[in-house]
Formats: structure tokens, C-alpha cells, sequence
């Protein structure tokens, strides 16, 4: 595997608890285990043009309710690629599959199949009944008609042309010779749902683990006849669920529904989908598989209007910021509806904050993936590419929203809140059918832009992101109830959604609230500074340069460079103090032991000391520039390199408050850091004023709700 590979396996959703090779006919063939409840659901590999991972949005959700067994079919992943087609037909696949349920001490499983896994599906169950508990076909391939195009192609398949268009390029001497191309090809035909470029490049990036070679000997093997499914599918005696989206390019939706008729089985049509929705639609596919093997059991019920009010908070764990105005408007809301219960579905580090508040965070908060690890694995020297690490946490984001699903099915709320979270958002607007409450979402900004750098296929990217929500807002208006924007019109940065597309500051003050910012404080309640600087240690002799970089980890080489430029910056301000606060999420003894620095952990209610300073040197990010803002300090920030938010909206309402002295971390030695730190100390600033009751306000139009 690859460097990066191996980094994105790192942040799994979720990962096994047991691994390893089963050896047949000379040939290794890897499978995983997860989680230990029963029963036991055994995924099956599809076509070998990709592996196991192909299954990434179905895993962390069933392995929290089930037993989940997954391999990598021979061919493709960490499985041996044998070179005759012999080794590829459905036979030897179901002995493979024989001896992973041996291996994980598996009985018999709940089988679930897609394409290509079909034929192996139907094999293990007719032959081998007593392993299989119940059958799920997800866009099953079998020889039943009507055919697509892509089935015509397979008589073709051995035919060389001068030139190879659509389904012509499924053809073995095409792949020899443009094998990328025509896997490009193929996904887009896979992927017929609009902005699936997340899907296409994944199934593309795992096709590009084997090789032409490989895939040509998978179609020259024999596989079932029509005679033989049918011969097979009279045999099988257990439930069957049949699921095929609409849509479908590779696969008829007829013969899916033929292939339900002959086993006797469900068959649940997905409008609108493509070949593979377990992927591109897997919260309803989720739903539907888990609702087809176990049925929910009936729950004590209490008549709505003897239920207490009640409030699920999702609060972004991407830094800190959002705890502390999360809070801030739980307050407020609570003096409006002094009987509403607050549950938070959140992670570390917000859980931090909000313990030290006394809120009290759901018990399925544990069961989150960890996005902050992800965010971290991420990012480089002071570089973190956020929109494409956002892009590359969709397994991440698919596994929470099931988190939060099972928590609003089971218990009831009467309002949900987002504070930028961004799976419940967008898998609501994917199914608007699961919104059961009110609904509000909150964001301080509107509009994922494109890096420089990123060139034209970036620029393409984010528009589609883009394009996606405004077309979710005007099919589903009314799915938010409320859409608040942290902040006022003019901090909305004036770009383009992206070609053809509304003006950010337009669209986002046709669909928003604006509550102003919400620092989470009011300064004039902090007191006299002098009094609170005595009341925080801070002697009136010096002058202390607070380093700060968030709740994340990503800021580490940020605070070693700062510590590394103190001693010239000492000399240039006698009275510096430095205090280098490391957060939650970075190792206080990975930093730099320098004489004269105090290196401080996480610090609740770190706005007072920001407050009291006379310096602050930190990140890009908003919260702790509106803070500094807000007390009126003199402040330098560094936004991360590719981070499109800090370099772009962060940015543009700083300006507009005149806030802080922007720096580059790449061209900033500690040397240039210590003379801007010696300009910058004790400087009288003149910023556009802060509004203190942003909380109060967003709570008042949430409270409206309820």
C-alpha cells in the first residue's frame, strides 16, 4: 500500500477487531472482522475491479449492531491475483467464502451481495443452505433479461477495433492498452446519480489496485447460466431482499425484479439510484438491509404531550469554536423554555468544554468516529487541505449520521440542532423522509471555494459541492426549519457558488437568519482588565504574548516555530512573557523545552486570558480571532496553507473588523516572527465592535420552534 493509503486507512470509521489470510489452492485471500453481536453479516466481494472497501459506508453502522465479516475477493485488495480464469468463477469464490466463515468462527451469516456478488450469493445458498441465514441482492448481475448495453459488450469482448467508444471500451484489448480510462469510464456508468464525484473516485483509485491483466481473466471465467440461476434459485429456501436503483446502467432493474420473482423475495426499487446506492444512497440502504434481517423491537411510549421539551445539540468537533457559542446559546434558550433538556451528541475535544460546563452528552456520543483524527491525519508542516479532507471523511460522515439516526429513532426529540454538522445536513437533505423533529442548522460560513493551486479540476469540485446544496435548499425548503448564519450580510465573502451559480452573499441572505457573532461572552463582564490580569497571574511589569492554535492538533508546528522565534523576541521586548497553550489534542512534551516559555495543556475559558493579554499569536481560525476581536487585543494570525475557510472567509470578516496582522507560515522564520511580535505587543487597536447578544438572538429564533 501507499504512503497515503495507509494514512487514510489510519481513519477509518471504524476498525477491525480482527484480521487475517485464509491460504486455498495456494492462493491467500484476506478477510475482517467487526464487532461481536449477533448476528453475523457476511458482504461479499462484487467484481474484482474493486475490494472490500467498496462496503466502507455499510461497515461502522452494522458492526454497532451486528457481526460484520468482510474479504477482499481474489483479484483486487490484499488478496493474491491469480493469473487463469479458472480462479475466477463463482465456485471458487464461494469456497473462499466457506473457509472466512470457517476462519472467523462463523456458522452461518446474513449474506449481502452487490453485482457481481450475486451469482456467488445464489452458490452459497442453494449448495450450502445451512451457512446462510437470509440473502440481500444489492444490483444483482445475474443472466436474467432484459440486457444493458453493458452485457452486450461481454460478446464483444474480445474484438479488436480501430477505435473504442461508450461500452466499446469494455473490450480486453482496450484495457491493456488505456486501463485507467476505461475505469474512469465504467464508474461513471456505475455512479448515474448527479455530483458522485466522491464515489467515482474512490471506486476508481481502488480499481487502479489491480490490473488489466487481472480483470481480463475475472471475464474470460465461466459463470452462471439463465438456466443455472434459475436452477440455483429454486433451491434457496431462506428470506431474500432484492434491492436495484432505478437508474441503473449496468444492470436492468427488470432483471433484478426477475431475479426477486423466481427466490420469492422483496423487492425494493430505489428511484433515482444507480448501479452501487450503497454507496452513493447508504443511509436508505443501511435502513433497508438492517430493517430486512432484525426487526426493531416495540419500545415503551409515552403520549407526546406528558413528554418533557427536548433538545439533541450536534456541535462540529473541527476545533473549539463551536462549543463555546453551542453553549453560549443552550443558555440563552434555556431562560426562554426554562424546562427544555439539552442532550449533546458530540466528541472530543467539545466533549471537553462541555463536561466542564455540566452538560450532559449522550451516551452514543461514544459510539462517534473521531473526525478531529482525521482532520490531523490530514495536514502537514501548517498545511491542511480542508476541502479535500472533508471529501475524504465521507465514511467518517456517513458512520456518524447513523449514530444520530439510531439516537432519534430510539428516543424522541422535539429539535434538533447543527452547529456545522455536516452529515446530519446533508444526509437529511438525502432523505428528507427520516426528519422527525424540528430542525435548525447553524453556520459561520457559506460556500466551499476553490485553492489557487487546485487548478481548473478543483474549481469543478467545489462548484459541484456548490451546486448540490442550492439544489437541496430549493427542492426541500422547508427540511430546515431554521438557518442561522453566526455573524451579519457583510462577513459573507462575495464570490460566486461557482459558474452559473448564485453570489454566496445573495443566496445565503435569501436562505439565512443572521444572528451576529457569538463570542460566548460578554467583555464588559469580565471586569477591569488590570484586576483580571492580577486575578490570572499576570504582573503589570510584563507584557505576555499568549500562542494559541484551537482545539485540533494540526497546529503543532505553528507553536514549536513560535516558541523557536522566543529568545529573539526577548530581546527585543525585555518584559515578554510567552505561554504557549497546546489545547486538548497536542502532547504539552512534544513541544520544545525553551527557557522563559510556559507551556500550558487545555485551558478552560481560555477567552479571559486572551482577554488579558498583550499579544496573541495564533491560527487562522475564526473563534479565537472574534475573541481577540471582541477584547479589543492586538493579535497575528497564521491561516493554514490550503485551507480554503481561514484563507478565504476567515480572512474577509477580519478585514472587515480590521482585525490582527495576517501572516504566511511559509515565509515567516522565527526571526521575522520575533520582530512582528515586537511591533505588534501592547499596540492600540481600533477594530469595528463585536455585538455581545448574537447568542441571545439565535436562541430566540430556535426558541421559536419550540
Amino acid at each position: 500500500m501507499t504512503t497515503v493509503e495507509i494514512a487514510r486507512e489510519q481513519t477509518r470509521a471504524r476498525s477491525p477487531d480482527d484480521t487475517g489470510y485464509i491460504e486455498r489452492d495456494g492462493l491467500s485471500v484476506f478477510w475482517e472482522r467487526y464487532g461481536d453481536r449477533e448476528p453475523t453479516i457476511l458482504f461479499l466481494p462484487t467484481w474484482s475491479i474493486i475490494h472490500s472497501r467498496c462496503w466502507k459506508a455499510q461497515i461502522p453502522y452494522f458492526a454497532r449492531h451486528f457481526r460484520v465479516v468482510t474479504f477482499d475477493g481474489r483479484g483486487n485488495g490484499r488478496s493474491d491475483r491469480p493469473a487463469e480464469p479458472e480462479a475466477y468463477v463463482p465456485s471458487k469464490f464461494v469456497a473462499d467464502a466457506l473457509a472466512v466463515l470457517d476462519a472467523t468462527g462463523t456458522e452461518s451469516a446474513w449474506v449481502v451481495s452487490l453485482s457481481m456478488g450475486a451469482p456467488r450469493a445464489l452458490l452459497l445458498a442453494a449448495d450450502h443452505s445451512e451457512r446462510v441465514e437470509g440473502l440481500v441482492f444489492i444490483g444483482p448481475a445475474v443472466p436474467l433479461p432484459p440486457a444493458t448495453p453493458r452485457a452486450g459488450a461481454v460478446n464483444t469482448f474480445e474484438l479488436r477495433r480501430d477505435t473504442y467508444e461508450d461500452w466499446e471500451k469494455f473490450n480486453g484489448q482496450y484495457w491493456l492498452e488505456h486501463y485507467e480510462d476505461f475505469v474512469r469510464f465504467f464508474f461513471s456508468q456505475v455512479f448515474t446519480e448527479p455530483h458522485s464525484t466522491k464515489q467515482i473516485e474512490d471506486s476508481v483509485g481502488w480499481a487502479l489496485n489491480t490490473d488489466p491483466d487481472t480483470l481480463i481473466a475475472t471475464i474470460r471465467a465461466t459463470s452462471l447460466t439463465e438456466d443455472e440461476v434459475r436452477e440455483k434459485a429454486a433451491r434457496v429456501r431462506c428470506r431474500a431482499l432484492v434491492i436495484h436503483g432505478t437508474e441503473d446502467r449496468i444492470r436492468h432493474p427488470a432483471s433484478g425484479a426477475a431475479l426477486a420473482e423466481l427466490l420469492c423475495a422483496e423487492i425494493a426499487k430505489l428511484g433515482g439510484s444507480g448501479h452501487n446506492p450503497g454507496a452513493r444512497d447508504p443511509v436508505k440502504v443501511n435502513l433497508m438491509v438492517r430493517d430486512f434481517i432484525k426487526a426493531r423491537p416495540s419500545s415503551a411510549w409515552t403520549r407526546a404531550v406528558a413528554r418533557p421539551k427536548r433538545a439533541l445539540y450536534i456541535s462540529s468537533p473541527i476545533g473549539l469554536g463551536h462549543a463555546q457559542r453551542d453553549v453560549a446559546i443552550a443558555r440563552e434558550l434555556r431562560k426562554l423554555h426554562p424546562d427544555l433538556e439539552i442532550d449533546w451528541l458530540a466528541q472530543d475535544p467539545v466533549t471537553r468544554v462541555l463536561e466542564a460546563e455540566g452538560e450532559r452528552i449522550h451516551p452514543a456520543s461514544a459510539e462517534l468516529a473521531n473526525e478531529s483524527s482525521h482532520i490531523e491525519s490530514e495536514s502537514a508542516e501548517h498545511d491542511l487541505h480542508c476541502f479535500q479532507a472533508w471529501r475524504r471523511m465521507d465514511e467518517i460522515l456517513v458512520s456518524n449520521f447513523m449514530v444520530f439516526h439510531d439516537v432519534v429513532e430510539a428516543e424522541p426529540y422535539d429539535l434538533w440542532i447543527g452547529d456545522e454538522a455536516w452529515e446530519l445536513d446533508y444526509f437529511l437533505h438525502e432523505n428528507p423522509e427520516l426528519k422527525r423533529a424540528a430542525y435548525c442548522w447553524l453556520t459561520d460560513f457559506v460556500g466551499w471555494l476553490p485553492m489557487p493551486d487546485g487548478g481548473e479540476h478543483e474549481a469543478f469540485l467545489t462548484a459541484d459541492y456548490n451546486a448540490e446544496m442550492v439544489e437541496h435548499i430549493a427542492r426541500f425548503p422547508r427540511l430546515r426549519d431554521r438557518a442561522i448564519f453566526v455573524g451579519n450580510p457583510d462577513d459573507v465573502v462575495p464570490d460566486r457558488l461557482g459558474p452559473d451559480l448564485p453570489l454566496i452573499r445573495e443566496w445565503t441572505e435569501q436562505h439565512f437568519d443572521f444572528a451576529g457573532y457569538v463570542t460566548g461572552f460578554d467583555p464588559a463582564l469580565l471586569g477591569d482588565r488590570e484586576a483580571l490580569r492580577a486575578e490570572l497571574g499576570y504582573r503589570p511589569d510584563e507584557q505576555v504574548c499568549i500562542v494559541t492554535v484551537g482545539g485540533s492538533g494540526v497546529g503543532c508546528d505553528l507553536l514549536q516555530r513560535v516558541i523557536a522565534s522566543f529568545e529573539q523576541a526577548k530581546q527585543l521586548v525585555p518584559g515578554l512573557r510567552m505561554i504557549a497553550v497546546a489545547g486538548p489534542r497536542i502532547d504539552p512534551s512534544s513541544l520544545p523545552e525553551v527557557s522563559g516559555v510556559e507551556v500550558r495543556p487545555f485551558v478552560q475559558n481560555l477567552y479571559r486570558h486572551l482577554a488579558a493579554c498583550d499579544l496573541a499569536v495564533v491560527q487562522g481560525g475564526l473563534t479565537t480571532a472574534m475573541e481577540l476581536t471582541a477584547n479589543r487585543r492586538p493579535f497575528i494570525y497564521f491561516p493554514l496553507g490550503h485551507h480554503f475557510e481561514q484563507n478565504f472567509h476567515v480572512r474577509h470578516r477580519l478585514e472587515r473588523y480590521g482585525a490582527g496582522r495576517r501572516m504566511d507560515f511559509d515565509h515567516a522564520p522565527p526571526s521575522a516572527i520575533a520582530e512582528a511580535i515586537a511591533h505588534e505587543i501592547g499596540r492600540e487597536v481600533d477594530y469595528l465592535p463585536v455585538e455581545t447578544d448574537g447568542a441571545r438572538r439565535a436562541a430566540e429564533r430556535i426558541a421559536e420552534m419550540l
